[in-house]
């Protein structure tokens, strides 16, 4: 390899040493706001043996029960007393009047037949439950062995 004293010569090596530095910070950012970007209300969904799904042409528009009773709709709190009005308001911008109920398993009864008959009372087309298949909680809460 041959040193060149030559001082007019351009230096035709890439430094990717700024590069490399920026894409970490990247990585490190998104790694860290990655978790805090999943948005919605933890709820222990019941089991069913036999569920279907169905197609939609917009956002669904899903009513939330969590643990403590709190009602939301797409993640925004309501109060069950205002949830027909503040439903019968979004449908006014709506092509599809069908609302999805996601109730934690550990939610009386009585509070969700109060929330079904809210969401009725909003003008609702079809009103679907949200469960998940049996045993998928067991697999994900079971230890993976490797």
């Amino acid at each position: 390899m041959a040193i060149n004293t030559n001082q007019n010569s351009l230096l035709s090596d890439i430094n990717v040493t700024p590069f490399v530095d920026v894409m970490l910070v990247l990585l490190i950012v998104f790694m860290v706001a990655a978790p805090m970007m999943v948005q919605g209300v933890d709820v222990n969904l019941p089991q069913t043996r036999h569920a279907t799904g169905l197609d939609q042409a917009e956002e669904p528009l899903v009513v939330v029960i969590d643990e403590a009773g709190n009602v939301s709709i797409n993640e925004a709190s309501v109060p069950v007393e205002n949830l027909g009005e503040r439903l019968s308001f979004i449908f006014e911008n709506r092509l599809s009047r069908n609302v999805f109920l996601r109730a934690d398993t550990n939610v009386s009864y009585g509070q969700v037949v109060l929330v079904m008959s809210e969401i009725k009372s909003a003008g609702v087309d079809q009103l679907g439950v949200v469960t998940e298949p049996v045993g998928s909680i067991e697999q994900a809460r079971a230890p993976q062995s490797n």
